[in-house]
């Protein structure tokens, strides 16, 4: 009798350890493998992270300002009065002037400041141009009077500009300011603006 009972009694034993090792391991395949999926896909990650600062190490030079103009007029956001301005513009140093390049997105890929004037020089306004390898994407517009533009030690956009009163001679503001414009990720937004009274 327990010759025969010891048989199926082992069977028995064998199938439940063998459904409890398939259950098991059906739970841990399907619930752990997100965990590893999840922690495996920063290390997938991480390379292009440690390789973007080399990539980034190498700034693409400033660009052409026939280029710039070009980019300029094929930009639906750009306003009205710089396109009119810079339709008219064949000779380009009669419309635009090259600023500082500068990194005030702090992605290592620098951006260019391009002033557009008047026929007469008079400086209207700015773009912060930045310099990708596709070619350089305005970013930002400035519309101030006679800007005097550059990045400070913290790597903010610095701008002075002078304010016209009506009975300002046209060489001779009386008065002028200074921003500084920080970049948040998103956009240029002003940290800080100083009024100056002219001499």
């Amino acid at each position: 009798m327990q010759r025969l009972l010891a048989p199926a009694v082992a069977a028995v034993v064998a199938l439940a350890v063998l459904s409890g090792c398939g259950n098991g391991s059906g739970l841990r395949v399907e619930g752990a493998e997100p965990a590893d999926g999840t922690s495996v896909s920063p290390r997938v990650a991480a390379p292009s992270a440690t390789t973007s600062p080399s990539v980034r190490a190498k700034p693409v030079p400033p660009a052409p300002l026939t280029e710039i103009r070009t980019r300029l007029l094929a930009d639906k956001g750009l306003d009205s009065h710089s396109r009119a301005i810079l339709v008219k513009c064949t000779v380009i140093s009669r419309c635009l002037g090259p600023g500082p390049t500068v990194d005030v997105m702090h992605n290592g890929v620098h951006q260019q400041v391009v002033y557009i004037h008047t026929l007469e020089k008079f400086v209207f306004g700015a773009f912060l141009m930045a310099l990708e390898p596709a070619g350089p994407r305005r970013v930002w517009t400035l519309k101030v009077d006679q800007p005097t533009i550059n990045a400070n030690p913290q790597g903010d956009l610095v701008v002075a500009s002078e304010i016209f009163q009506p009975n300002d001679k046209p060489c001779c503001p009386s008065e002028g300011k200074v921003e500084v414009y920080r970049w948040d990720g998103r956009q240029m937004t002003m940290v800080s603006s100083t009024d100056q009274k002219g001499d």
